[in-house]
């Protein structure tokens, strides 16, 4: 094979303009000064010299060297990695990149590498560790990252079809398999989107356009423009549901107001006969239900809400009814746990974050909607881009569908990852992070350390410390709201392990997201192991202030 020549050499010639190709322009003899004073001639030559960094026939063994000296740095990092992060704080890391002269290129890139150990890589947060447990970053597969390195070297835009050909088909064709998974029919379409917010956002914009719509068939409204017929449009979801809800309606115009907080029974899903009272009462005061948002896999609870039950109470009042499956829509290849999606078949949007539950590289998410002609409320035809000529000719431009421009191929990440695994080995990685997650939880409840907010769904814990004292009595509400954010801090300081943190009732807990499927009941045991400790040491500090400083309640 050829095509590992010495990266470094071709390498100084970026920098030193005594490149081959720098070199053939003074073969010519001297170039002049231009009328402006600049050396074109120099200016020349470090083009050329900088086209030997381009991607392209010429240069592909220069690719395939500098690309695994990347992928060796990432490998080697990766096999003497023994914890999750290393500790580091803002202050340092920033004085560390702003020391980089960014106007004085390094001589290769062995050189830059070697930089990046001490900018990025030495003090990366690793997702692959079994002791990070924090938010719902997974570790990614091999299939995925080849896909990666693949889709951005061609470097397709997902726009139009002449800048993507295959790359079209094969989004079409896994929007298509994600959609015969969920049950939405055969009319059923969607697009690859950057995440679960802009996929809920998208979602939220064609619930309202389609609410406007209906608002424009009453000769009331004729000719009112499109703010004057937001104010009385709302949108309902549970208490739990993800922030990005609240962020889409502010986006959309209508307005964080305009959203509907529903009560959530003790398991954390949403309760049907909250949302029927809060729809009832919402009509009666001549209000417009645009939409009902439910959560399969809610943030902190991984709960999965009566979807329906929900369906059926917004077909009643005619909202749209879009579930919010980021988390868990991993479900519909899960061996054991894909009765939880039941009811999803009907709603009329769904989200799915890849980079979640598939285990797939950041960024990867889909919109799906049961009616593809839905997504027509986003699109617009421009004659330099997708003219409407072309969809006439059915010509397949995904600008039509999305509503972002310019957009990486993502798609393919999933297509090899499901070409070398097949979704039954990606639902069983899943399946062993959820029945982790339930083992984790039984240890955690039969602690007299620790409080569990609620049994475990998918595969998050929201528990707290909250030790019973030397005189019986458990430590006080407010003691443990000091303490729990500290014990989080103080962990994340010392590298050992990664959990997050959150409030429930206005309480501080701790969390754990477990989506590492090599993790075992030991490794999570380690890091309660952990969390107790520092706990000791800072109720010994008295930070923050307890035992007979506290006010302790009596022990249950």
């Amino acid at each position: 094979m050829t095509l590992l020549p010495d990266v470094d050499e071709p390498l100084a010639d970026f920098n030193t303009g005594t490149g081959l190709r720098a070199q053939e322009p003074c073969a010519q003899g001297p170039i002049a000064l231009d009328p402006s004073g600049l050396d074109f001639g120099s200016g020349v030559e470090l083009a050329l010299a900088a086209s030997n960094q381009l991607f392209n026939s010429r240069n592909a063994p220069r690719y395939v060297a500098q690309v695994l000296q990347g992928v060796n740095a990432v490998a080697t990092k990766l096999e003497r990695t023994s914890q999750p992060f290393t500790g580091i704080g803002p202050a340092e890391m920033k004085r560390r990149v702003d020391a980089v002269d960014l106007e004085r290129p390094l001589p290769d890139t062995a050189a830059a590498l070697e930089e990046l150990q001490h900018t990025y890589l030495r003090d990366a947060v690793y997702f692959h560790d079994a002791k990070y447990a924090a938010h719902l970053n997974c570790p990614v597969v091999i299939p995925a990252l080849v896909g990666e390195a693949v889709l951005s070297a061609v470097n397709s835009s997902m726009d139009t079809w002449d800048q993507s050909a295959g790359a079209t088909m094969i989004e079409r064709r896994l929007i298509d398999w994600t959609a015969e998974r969920l049950g939405l029919g055969e009319e059923a379409d969607g697009v690859f989107t950057s995440g679960g917010s802009q996929s809920n956002l998208q979602a939220l914009l064609l619930a309202r356009n389609h609410a406007v719509a209906r608002l424009r068939q009453d000769p009331a409204n004729e000719g009112l423009r499109l703010p004057l017929l937001l104010e009385k449009l709302r949108i309902f979801t549970s208490a739990d549901s993800h922030f990005s809800i609240q962020k889409s309606a502010s986006m959309l115009g209508l307005g964080f107001d305009a959203v509907v907080s529903v009560a959530c029974a003790a398991d954390h899903r949403m309760d049907p006969a909250a949302l029927a009272s809060a729809l009832a009462t919402a009509h009666n005061e001549g209000l417009i239900p645009m939409a009902v948002v439910g959560t399969a896999g809610t943030t902190d609870f991984g709960a999965v809400d009566p979807l329906a039950e929900l369906a059926a109470l917004a077909g009643a009042y005619g909202a749209w009814f879009h579930v919010d499956a980021a988390y868990g829509g991993g479900l519909m290849v899960s061996n054991r746990h894909r009765r939880l999606l039941d009811g999803i078949r009907l709603a009329d949007s769904v989200t799915v974050d890849f980079h979640k539950t598939f285990f797939q590289p950041v960024s990867s998410s889909a919109l799906l909607v049961r009616e593809g002609a839905m997504l027509r409320h986003v699109t617009y035809y421009a004659d330099y881009l997708n003219p409407e000529t072309a969809a006439r000719a059915e010509i397949p431009n995904q600008v039509d569908k999305s509503i972002q421009t310019t957009r990486r191929f993502d798609a393919l990440k999933l297509w090899l990852t499901l070409r070398i695994m097949g979704a039954d080995a990606v639902g069983a990685l899943l399946d062993e992070a959820i029945d982790l997650a339930a083992r984790v939880g039984s240890v955690l409840a039969a602690d007299d350390d620790f409080e569990l907010a609620a049994e475990p769904q998918l595969s998050t814990l929201v528990f707290r410390y909250r030790p019973v004292l030397a005189d019986g009595t458990r430590l006080s509400e407010d003691a443990a709201d000091q303490l729990n954010p500290a014990i989080r801090s103080a962990v994340f300081a010392s590298g050992q392990a990664v959990v997050a943190g959150t409030k429930v009732a206005g309480r501080h807990y701790l969390k754990f997201t477990l989506l590492n499927a090599e993790a075992t009941l030991e490794d999570i045991g380690e890091i309660i192991a952990l969390l107790r400790s520092s706990g000791e040491r800072l109720l010994a500090a008295d930070l923050p202030s307890a035992g007979s400083e506290a006010k302790a309640e009596a022990h249950a």
